[in-house]
């Protein structure tokens, strides 16, 4: 198990990067992306512990959907974060995916949802290196507001926590410690740091 993930979140690595240079990304490949590249790092963490303490096989496995789910509901909130987030608490420069190109779910939800306006002036944006950094992020996240890939990726990150919840609920564990998990994905994803 550790080795596969060790090859998976290489790989999600490198979907990034790629994503970088290309011009078109779908959602199903971003979302793929982010389940190798950190995704699947939490479910392992997960499904070791389950390991550990000699949980079922049905468990284990139930762990690490927990969280894998958890972990893509959290790398969307990094990029809403990256995007939207208080630069003096998120501890990262706002914007910065942006200005390296990055095809996040916000991109990609204001091309899919967003007018051809809007789709031809991110493409510009994304494409131009001759516009000033600050214009560019800017502008980016006008255009994210405008085609409501801001809202349509709170409700994503929504989506995928109530995923993870839904199969905690099926784990064979005390209320409890269920209820210990449940908190920490509940801060993990109203968490502004």
């Amino acid at each position: 198990m550790f080795s596969q993930t060790a090859l998976e979140v290489c790989e999600g690595q490198q979907y990034d990067i790629d994503f970088e240079t290309r011009l078109e990304v779908s959602i199903p490949e971003y979302l793929k992306m982010i389940e190798y590249k950190t995704a699947v790092l939490v479910g392992a963490a997960m499904q070791m512990g389950a390991i550990v303490a000699n949980a079922s096989v049905e468990d284990q496995k139930r762990c690490y959907e927990f969280g894998k789910n958890l972990g893509i509901a959290f790398q969307l909130q990094d990029d809403y974060l990256d995007a939207f987030g208080n630069p003096e608490t998120f501890g990262k420069q706002v914007g910065g995916d942006i200005l390296e190109n990055k095809k996040t779910y916000l991109f990609l939800k204001a091309i899919e949802n967003g007018s051809s306006e809007i789709r031809n002036e991110l493409t510009n944006l994304f494409q131009n290196s001759a516009i000033q950094p600050k214009n560019k992020v800017s502008k980016t996240l006008e255009l994210f507001v405008r085609s409501e890939a801001n809202l349509a990726t709170k409700d994503a990150i929504s989506f995928y926590t109530k995923l993870a919840f839904d199969v905690l609920e099926t784990i064979n564990i005390s209320s409890s410690n269920k209820q210990i998990l449940k908190d920490f994905g509940t801060e993990l994803m109203t968490r502004d740091v």
